[in-house]
């Protein structure tokens, strides 16, 4: 398996050489889509599917992820009717005007930067625990996370081009890592442990907004849009390849943890860290292999990174069609920067250990962004544009039960807080 990835990473390579390449930005496109997706969402599947068991879990992805590639391409299907450096607010104050471009965006900022808070969190947790104590823990957090966002920021703050090329680089090591955690954990793979059934059925629904933030790229799509110049056909092959690839990941992932991690025994060392630290530590004390937990503890930093740039540029490029757009403001790059990564830092500095109710949040307004928006934008747009190249099928009743579904998701946190729905671990 390493000799095939080797083999793949060494054909992006020899396609990256030419920079203008329309068939170097798809690949550069797919990475990006799947790279956006595979982080904090699929780190924290294990803390919230510990008590889901393996079978439930399995299908659980699959209709997540069915449902959220037919949105992506509904986004897809209506950035035929704009130009393709246009913004998600500029795109629905075209079909919804001022309002629409007002609700959109506030929605978008909001589950982007809920995300981004996740992924600032989970990898100053990660950077900190290998960095030596300087004062207190709380001391050597903080320079942690923000060493993380100083330097992994830069490459946001210095274009899209440089976000694509750490992305290939880093994504390329990952399936390395990848690799070598499955050699090393699948062989501890225990089939009772695969066959653990939910210790309560509810968590099905109360985990969804979780696993539904873990199919989240559609923030980045606008960015993605304007990269590959309006070209549909590479923006389809981007989303459907790339939502493939991870989806796969996903499901390696989940055998692989839950194959190898008693399910007791994982609740109880979660109920104590409900970070990645405590997967690591879960890792380490379940299977006995500080090979394994060390192999986990990268995978999960490389899986945070592409992650991170992913979303960051989503937001980055989010704020600056804001500003230009809305308000005539044409604000520098250094700006941007920091309107885009403050207030994750800020969060990560107060809530340590929000990890997972960042992605709560994110989950709650990701259902909006990523269903209820774009079927109300195809659904305007099929009307004044009935006959685009490109229309995804199903028709109106596909459009229904999408909705349905993103709704049902949306109130699954409220359902918890009101007592109706189990809490997951975290």
């Amino acid at each position: 398996m390493a000799i095939l990835i080797y083999n793949i990473c060494n054909v992006l390579f020899t396609i990256y050489i030419n920079k203008e390449n329309t068939v170097n930005k798809t690949v550069g496109s797919t990475l990006l889509v799947s790279g956006t997706m595979i982080g904090a969402g699929m780190l924290a599947m294990p803390l919230t599917s510990a008590g889901i068991g393996f079978t439930f879990t399995f299908f659980l992805l699959i209709a997540l992820w069915a449902l959220l590639t037919c949105t992506a391409l509904l986004f897809v299907e209506v950035y035929q009717t704009v130009e393709h450096d246009a913004g998600i607010g500029s795109l629905s104050a075209q079909y919804f005007g001022r309002f629409g471009r007002v609700i959109s965006t506030t929605v978008l900022l909001v589950f982007l930067y809920a995300l981004l808070s996740a992924y600032v969190t989970g990898g100053g947790s990660i950077l900190a625990s290998s960095l030596p104590l300087i004062g207190d823990e709380d001391s050597t957090f903080k320079i942690a996370i923000g060493l993380f966002t100083l330097f992994f920021g830069a490459f946001v703050i210095i274009g899209t081009k440089s976000v694509d090329g750490i992305n290939r680089l880093l994504f390329c090591i990952m399936l390395f890592t990848f690799a070598s955690v499955l050699f090393l954990m699948l062989p501890k793979v225990s089939v009772d442990n695969l066959m653990a059934m939910p210790i309560d059925k509810a968590l099905l629904l109360s985990a969804s907004p979780i696993f539904f933030t873990s199919f989240g790229f559609h923030g980045s799509i606008p960015s993605l849009n304007n990269y590959l110049q309006g070209n549909v056909k590479a923006l389809r092959f981007a989303i459907l390849v790339g939502s493939i690839i991870t989806l796969i990941f996903y499901i390696v992932w989940q055998l692989s943890t839950h194959g190898v991690l008693s399910q007791n025994v994982f609740l109880q060392i979660l109920n104590d860290d409900p970070t990645l630290n405590g997967l690591v530590d879960a890792s380490l004390q379940i299977t006995r292999s500080s090979m394994i937990s060390q192999a986990v503890k990268v995978f999960s930093a490389l899986a945070l990174i592409t992650s991170f740039l992913g979303v960051a540029l989503g937001l980055f490029e989010c704020i600056e069609d804001l500003l230009k757009r809305a308000f005539n403001v044409s604000a520098g790059r250094m700006t941007l920067g920091v309107l885009t990564f403050l207030p994750p830092l800020l969060f990560a500095f107060f809530y340590p250990k929000g990890f997972i109710l960042a992605l709560s949040y994110a989950g709650q307004m990701f259902a909006f962004y990523a269903v209820v928006l774009p079927i109300a934008l195809v659904w305007k747009a099929r009307q004044v544009h009935p006959n685009l190249a490109y229309r995804v099928m199903g028709g109106t009743p596909m459009l229904l039960l999408v909705l349905i579904l993103g709704v049902t998701i949306t109130l699954v946190p409220f359902a918890i807080r009101m007592g109706y729905l189990p809490s997951v671990v975290g």
